[in-house]
C-alpha cells in the first residue's frame, strides 16, 4: 500500500486499486465541513446535490440550483487543502446535452475551484464531452436521486436479470467514455462486486456492499445531524444532532435562569482616563 500524496489528484484516485488503496469519500457543503473532512484524511470531498436535503431542507435533490451549488463549492474549497474536491452537477445543469454540461462544469472549475464533477446516470455523450474539455468526470449509477420520479421513489436498483445487464453495460460505457471513478448507489452487493471486477476504474459504494474500491457517505448522515431519515446503509459515527440540541437547551436554561453570562464571561470597566484594550479572542 502506497503513501498518500500531499494533494490528492485524479490519477492517484484512478490508480487506487492497483496500489491496494481503499478510497474514502464524504460530502461537505461549507468551509468547516470541508476543513474537518480534509483534516480527517479523507481522499475525496464531494459537494453533493444532497445539499438540497441536508442543508436547504428540501425533500429531494431536484430543487438545488447551479448558483446554490457554486456558492457551497466555493465555501468547501476554502477548507479543503489535500483531498480531491468534486462538484455534483445538479438536476437540470447537464440534461440539455453536452454543450450545457460543459458550460456549467467549467463554472465549477473556474469559479469555484472544483477539480472534478460528478454526473448521475449513463449520459455517455455528456461524460465524453466533459472529458474532451479536460474536466475529470466521476460517474454515478444505480439509485440516481435525480431520477426519483422515473424510479417511483428512493428504491434499490439493479434487481433482476434485465436491470443487472443494463447496469453492467452502463458501467462499461461510462468507463469507456473516460470517467475516472464510478459511484454505485443502492444496488445489490453481488452486482456491485461484479461491476467492480469488470472495470479498471475504482468504484465507490453507498449502499452497495463491501466489494467496492471505496465508500462514500453523506456528512450529515454519518454524524447524526440529519435525523429525518435513516437509510439502512448509513452507520452513525456520532449523534451530533442530539448533542447539539442538548447544548442549545442548556444554553437556553442558563440564559433564562441568569446563570449565563458569569463574571468570567463579562468585561470589567477598566476606569478612566486610560482604558485597557482587551482581545476578544485569545490572550
Amino acid at each position: 500500500m502506497g503513501t498518500a500524496p500531499k494533494r490528492i489528484t485524479v490519477p492517484w484516485v484512478r490508480e487506487a486499486r492497483a496500489r491496494g488503496e481503499r478510497l474514502v469519500m464524504v460530502t461537505a457543503y461549507d468551509f468547516p465541513g470541508g476543513r474537518l473532512a480534509d483534516q480527517a484524511g479523507v481522499d475525496l470531498v464531494l459537494v453533493g446535490d444532497s445539499l438540497a436535503m441536508v442543508v436547504l431542507g428540501h425533500d429531494d435533490t431536484l430543487a438545488v440550483t447551479m448558483d446554490e451549488m457554486l456558492h457551497h463549492v466555493r465555501a468547501a474549497r476554502r477548507g479543503v487543502a489535500r483531498a480531491l474536491l468534486v462538484a455534483d452537477m445538479p438536476f437540470g445543469s447537464f440534461h440539455l446535452g453536452p454543450e450545457q454540461a460543459v458550460a456549467n462544469a467549467l463554472r465549477f472549475v473556474k469559479e469555484a475551484g472544483a477539480q472534478a464533477v460528478k454526473i448521475e446516470g449513463a449520459r455517455i455523450d455528456v461524460v465524453r464531452a466533459l472529458v474532451d474539455a479536460e474536466i475529470p468526470v466521476m460517474a454515478h449509477l444505480g439509485l440516481t436521486p435525480q431520477s426519483i420520479h422515473r424510479f417511483g421513489g428512493f428504491r434499490v436498483q439493479g434487481r433482476g436479470a434485465e436491470a443487472r445487464t443494463a447496469l453492467l453495460e452502463a458501467a462499461r460505457a461510462v468507463e469507456e467514455a473516460g470517467a475516472f471513478a464510478l459511484v454505485l448507489e443502492c444496488i445489490p452487493s453481488e452486482l456491485a462486486r461484479e461491476v467492480t471486477s469488470e472495470l479498471g476504474i475504482p468504484t465507490l459504494g453507498i449502499g452497495a456492499g463491501a466489494a467496492c474500491d471505496g465508500q462514500v457517505l453523506v456528512f450529515h448522515d454519518l454524524l447524526g445531524i440529519e435525523e429525518r431519515i435513516a437509510p439502512r446503509f448509513v452507520r452513525r459515527y456520532a449523534e451530533l444532532g442530539r448533542d447539539t440540541r442538548q447544548a442549545l437547551e442548556a444554553f437556553a436554561r442558563d440564559v433564562r435562569s441568569g446563570a449565563f453570562p458569569s463574571p468570567q464571561e463579562a468585561f470589567d470597566d477598566p476606569g478612566f482616563p486610560a482604558p485597557r484594550v482587551e482581545r476578544l479572542y485569545g490572550a
